[in-house]
């Protein structure tokens, strides 16, 4: 009987095992389609984030023309924040952390079998620990508005709007903490698509309340920023209902057991006492952004009336380069990272921080001068209407150029927390995390007094910026990232783009009148696109002229 033999091609690499070529050509090659494989799903998330950022922006528009910034605007953003406050520490902060690194280790040392009976043992206590917070937290909700932001007392009905608009949408969290379930479990399969697009469900609920439902309430005698409330309820329903089709296709729709066995059995489990061993210490660091968030809010509302909206409004903007950038490569990132260090892949591992960290660089710095130098216009365009005054859009303006100072650093942290979520070491990004609220309040006691809302915006910019610093030298000095050659070139290239950025952004933003142009929308708006258009054509030219290949750059 003969034996079959590969056959051998001139000039073709030598196979390695299972067929693949071997070599220092096979692992580049490998490498390669790796980083492909990740680019082409972090563009699907971008993508997908994109549109659920200006159904987003849409969203805000319709608030803002339709209810201002007003004292009701406030108590609606208070009682919003509230839910999302928890949804951070539970949901997407301290359970993401700690879920998708064992998720990942299971699934690659453990088998599925053993990985899906762990996505049931966790999804029965996370369930268990949602009904009792909804319950607590819906009959506790004066004490949290309160804690939240007490300035809202000033006018007593806004305070009595945002308790009672705190009820109703308490039970988000539930839903958006089974979200996270169902996400962490479909980007650990590399099934970006659901999660990413989930978030526009939430946007379209609410601009169907703001559009239709709110002048119905009017019409009522009942307050219409009531509408957004049963707007964030059936968005969080929608989100959570497209998961479970995507979890059957795979198989791995949980088994939540209510009763005494099944939480026995998800107590007992190791992988979930592994889960609540690693979220104690990010519940502490996503805490640490919570609370800084917290008391910013209860800064904000002694100050004027509406700055709780401007500073609202001003994070929406930031939310396209922060979710487009940031929350997309840190989506894709993460089970990459954390498979990485199961496998014991070092420089797979520090390849993929590498490149994260090169593509933030290259679309975070243009993103930021722009929304630093063109303010005003893109303020002004979006939302200097009905409602909205001109002293609106001046003070929006002023919060999102302080959150601007801080744009790369508020992106890099997306990227750079992940390495250390993906060594499931929380504890380190927890310090920092201590040590930069810290930091953030003492440049309040400074920046508020001067600067008023901005200030708040400017604190956290800056502090981000020193976050993600002390977070990338951790990385260095520990050794497990190793920036590749080529960095202080890439560097050079990325500032001669910048520069000429600067002087464009100067012309252009000096050149029309963009608060006289409110009576022609449709020119204000064309004339956004045209220089933001052209802006981007004076960045990518230069630093093309400079000698960048993006081909080249993607496939590094």
């Amino acid at each position: 009987m003969l034996s079959a033999k590969p056959a051998i091609v001139a000039g073709a690499p030598p196979a390695g095992q299972n067929g693949r070529p071997g070599g220092l050509w096979g692992r580049a090659r490998r490498a390669t389609l790796r980083l492909v494989s990740l680019l082409k799903s972090a563009s699907t998330v971008s993508l997908l984030t994109l549109a659920s950022r200006i159904t987003g922006l849409v969203r805000e528009l319709l608030v803002a023309s339709t209810f201002g910034a007003s004292a009701m605007t406030d108590a609606f953003n208070v009682a919003f924040r509230i839910p999302n406050l928890f949804r951070r520490l539970f949901a997407e902060g301290a359970f993401s952390q700690a879920f998708v690194p064992v998720l990942a280790a299971s699934k690659a040392q453990h088998g599925d079998e053993a990985t899906h009976r762990l996505i049931d043992h966790v999804a029965t206590l996370l369930t268990a620990v949602l009904l009792l917070t909804c319950v607590l937290g819906v009959i506790a909700a004066p004490l949290l508005v309160w804690v939240m932001a007490s300035g809202l007392q000033q006018n007593p009905q806004g305070y009595d709007a945002a308790v009672v608009m705190t009820r109703y949408m308490f039970p988000y969290i539930g839903f958006m903490s089974l979200v996270a379930l169902s996400s962490g479990v479909l980007n650990t399969w590399r099934r970006f698509a659901v999660s990413a697009a989930t978030p526009v469900l939430l946007n379209i609920a609410m601009i169907s309340a703001a559009w239709l439902l709110a002048p119905w309430f009017k019409t009522q005698g009942i307050e219409p920023i009531y509408a957004m409330s049963a707007g964030v309820i059936v968005g969080g329903l929608l989100q959570l209902g497209v998961q479970i089709p995507a979890l059957k296709r795979l198989g791995l729709l949980p088994h939540i057991a209510l009763n005494w066995e099944g939480l026995r059995a998800a107590i007992v489990d190791p992988g979930t006492r592994r889960i609540g061993k690693l979220m104690l210490p990010a519940l502490l660091g996503v805490s640490v952004a919570q609370i800084s968030l917290l008391i910013n809010t209860q800064i904000a509302s002694h100050l004027p009336t509406g700055s709780v909206s401007w500073l609202t409004y001003a994070d929406r903007l930031m939310e396209f380069p922060t979710a487009m950038l940031g929350v997309a490569l840190g989506v894709v990132l993460m089970p990459q990272l954390a498979a990485a260090r199961a496998s014991g892949d070092a420089t797979r591992y520090s390849a993929f921080l590498d490149w994260g960290l090169r593509i933030v660089v290259l679309l975070s710095v243009p993103s930021a001068i722009g929304l630093l130098m063109y303010a005003k216009p893109i303020v002004a365009v979006l939302y200097h209407r009905g409602a909205f005054t001109a002293n609106d859009v001046d003070q929006t303006m002023l919060a999102l150029m302080g959150y601007a100072a801080g744009l790369v650093g508020l992106v890099a942290i997306k990227v750079l927390a992940p390495g250390y979520y993906a060594n499931q070491d929380i504890k380190t990004p927890v310090r920092i995390a201590v040590l930069v609220l810290v930091l953030t309040q003492l440049m309040n006691l400074v920046l508020v007094p001067l600067f008023h809302v901005a200030g708040l915006s400017l604190s956290i910019g800056l502090a981000a910026l020193v976050n993600a610093g002390l977070l990338l030298t951790g990385l260095i000095r520990r050794g497990t990232f190793k920036p590749e050659p080529g960095w202080g070139r890439f560097l050079l290239q990325v500032l001669a783009g910048s520069a000429l950025l600067v002087v464009y952004l100067l012309w252009a933003g000096q050149s029309f009148d963009w608060i006289a142009l409110r009576s022609e929308s449709l020119k204000r708006a064309g004339l956004l696109l045209l220089t933001l258009g052209g802006a981007a054509l004076v960045y990518l030219g230069s630093v093309w002229a400079a000698g960048l290949n993006p081909r080249q750059f993607l496939r590094r």
